[in-house]
């Protein structure tokens, strides 16, 4: 007897957008939404960048998560950048907590033994 493999699709609930295309428009509005808001959240919270470099960080962000396609994960990240951006408008949030996204990203530590060497690291 030979089995046969039985392939279940399961139809999951959409958080918000049907398709890709609402999906995309959500991501755009949301885009635009932050870069309106980018002079005023700049001057409130009066951090040492410029415009241009908040400007720059925000479409660093959206780009981080180009490569998505899952309509239901581009959802939850749309609903939580709502989120971050009504806390951040309506001043929930501190000063401390905006400069977070600026980190300065860190190189990963060496692996080989020559580069531990040359780095003076053990």
């Amino acid at each position: 007897m030979a089995q046969q493999a039985v392939k279940t699709l399961r139809q999951v609930k959409p958080l918000l957008s049907l398709d890709q295309g609402q999906a995309r428009s959500r991501v755009l509005n949301l885009y635009k939404a932050w870069y309106r808001q980018l002079p005023y959240i700049v001057h409130k919270y009066d951090i040492p960048k410029s415009i241009g470099d908040c400007k720059n960080k925000l479409r660093e962000e959206f780009l981080k998560h180009k490569d998505l396609t899952d309509v239901r994960v581009i959802d939850m990240l749309v609903i939580k950048g709502q989120m971050e951006l009504k806390e951040t408008v309506n001043i929930w949030k501190q000063k401390g907590h905006i400069m977070t996204f600026f980190k300065d990203t860190e190189e990963p530590k060496p692996t080989d033994f020559l580069s531990k060497f040359l780095t003076n690291t053990n």
